[in-house]
């Protein structure tokens, strides 16, 4: 009995630095993802929405058709992303990490892969671009309420993340998950200066690296969860 307990105790902790490790490794592509949509497809973000409705007040104020139009196109993207993830997302419930949550990042990378074909074909073409944009910022949304099942953390929009971070040097917030919120906060910035690179320089393998991360997490997972059912 006391073995069963002991593997129980000790396969909880492992669970949960394995889901954190997934959200960081999320957040590269995050990064990646967000400075495409900034650098190439119209300056906008695909997941920092506050940033968007600036944006979007800013091109409303000096009648920009154009700003306006990628704004709310990112912003509807997005939302319908969220709508459309979370639903499969909650089925699991609230859990370490459920198959749900893979279902809903299995989504996200159907979306990815469209964008991945888009790109390659025409992304050079104005009409194009803006199929890419709903695309990536429907697959933020996705994202955004796939790790939302998980707890208090994100890998798309970082604004609480980065207050829970500051809170917590000031001892006025909660230790739990700070080196987790520490690394995404790194991870984002990493993804995103790594895509700049590749945006100059290779343009061509830049989906790689929207889709490797998600498909490390996606495949990373299930071989968890599989071993943790053959376990039990």
């Amino acid at each position: 009995m006391s073995g069963g307990d002991t593997g129980a105790s000790t396969r909880a902790p492992a669970g949960q630095r394995l889901r954190d490790s997934l959200v960081v490794l999320l957040a590269v592509g995050s990064g990646a993802v967000n400075i495409t949509s900034f650098l190439v497809l119209g300056k906008v973000f695909s997941s920092v929405i506050t940033g968007n409705l600036v944006l979007l007040g800013l091109a409303a104020a000096s009648t920009q058709h154009g700003p306006a139009l990628r704004s709310g196109l990112a912003l509807a993207g997005y939302s319908a992303g969220m709508l459309i993830a979370a639903p499969i997302a909650a089925r699991g419930g609230r859990a370490t990490w459920s198959p749900a949550v893979t279902a809903a990042l299995c989504a996200e990378l159907c979306l990815l892969l469209a964008f991945t074909a888009g790109w390659e074909a025409n992304r050079q073409r104005p009409g194009w671009q803006l199929a890419l944009l709903i695309l990536l910022a429907a697959a933020m949304g996705m994202q955004s309420a796939a790790v939302s099942r998980l707890g208090a953390m994100s890998s798309t929009h970082l604004t609480g993340v980065l207050a829970g971070v500051l809170a917590g040097l000031t001892g006025s917030g909660s230790s739990a998950g700070r080196w987790r919120d520490v690394s995404v906060l790194g991870a984002i910035v990493a993804g995103a200066s790594v895509g700049a690179v590749i945006i100059r320089l290779a343009p061509a393998w830049l989906p790689a690296l929207t889709l490797l991360p998600l498909t490390a997490v996606i495949a990373t997972a299930s071989t968890f969860r599989r071993g943790a059912a053959s376990a039990d």
